[in-house]
Parts: structure tokens; sequence; C-alpha cells
């Protein structure tokens, strides 16, 4: 089950993004994390990434182009030897009609997430899971899983 937040508002909450969060410290989020997404260095990667607040193991390693949500970085968890696929987006927070939501993204030790995946807000990874590639996690994978597609769902 997604453990999110949910705060109501009226209409388009995309337009009240600077009541969320206060703009200097996603323009600070978003220069680190966008930064990070291409530069070759894990290291420094995970460097940038823990600058900006998310739980980083270690001997994690991100794939070119991956991102991480700038409005709640600290709400990241990637736990040791994690792999995230290239251009994997990592959300914790959806602006939607009438309300907004955040929830906590955890990547359990060891798991393993493809290219061009998504991951929305409140979900967690078990530890050792697999998610193929270009799928949309939108619910809780157990350990040692692997789960693919759109939305994604056990295929093995």
């Amino acid at each position: 089950m997604r453990k999110v937040k949910i705060f109501k508002c009226q209409g388009n909450s995309l337009l009240l993004w600077w009541k969320v969060r206060n703009p200097l410290r996603i323009a600070c989020n978003f220069v680190l994390i966008y930064a990070a997404r291409f530069l070759p260095s894990l290291a420094l990667k995970n460097f940038f990434y823990r600058l900006c607040g998310a739980k980083i193991g270690k001997n994690v390693a991100f794939g070119l182009g991956a991102t991480l949500d700038i409005f709640f970085p600290e709400l990241i968890e990637v736990e040791d030897g994690a792999i995230v696929g290239y251009n994997t987006v990592i959300l914790t927070h959806e602006f939607l009609q009438g309300s907004f939501r955040i929830g906590k993204v955890k990547i359990g030790k060891g798991a393993m997430v493809g290219a061009n995946c998504t991951i929305l807000p409140g979900v967690q990874i078990g530890e050792g899971a697999s998610i193929s590639a270009m799928s949309l996690v939108n619910k809780d994978v157990p350990p040692k899983q692997v789960w693919g597609g759109v939305p994604a769902k056990c295929i093995r």
C-alpha cells in the first residue's frame, strides 16, 4: 500500500509549487541533481545526491540520466548495492488537480531498477527485487521478485 500524504487545494496544484517548498531550496536541489545526471563518476553522483538529503547507501550505482525528485530528495532512500538504471525517474511528489501528494521512496539492498523506469511516491522496492526497463512502479514490490510493465506487475 502506498504511504502518501495528500494535501487538498483549489484547482491546479502545480501553480502553487512555490508554496510547497522554498524556491531557493528547489533551485539548489535542481543544480545538484541535474549536474549529477551527467557526471561519469558514480561516487560524485552519490555525493551530490547526499548533499540534497537523499539517503544513498554504499556501492549504489545510478545510470546516466537518472533523476531524483527535486522537491523532496530527502524522502528517497537507496540501500547498499542497488542499481538505478539509465534515465530512470524517482518521484516523491505528485501535483494533481485539487491536491498534491508526497511520499517516501525506498529501494532495497541489492535491488535493480532497469532503464527508463518511473517510480511514484510512497513506493518501496524490496531487497533483491528487479524492475524491468520501461516500467511504471506505482505500488510496493516484494523482495526478490521480478516486476515489469505499465503499471508494473509481478512477472516472475
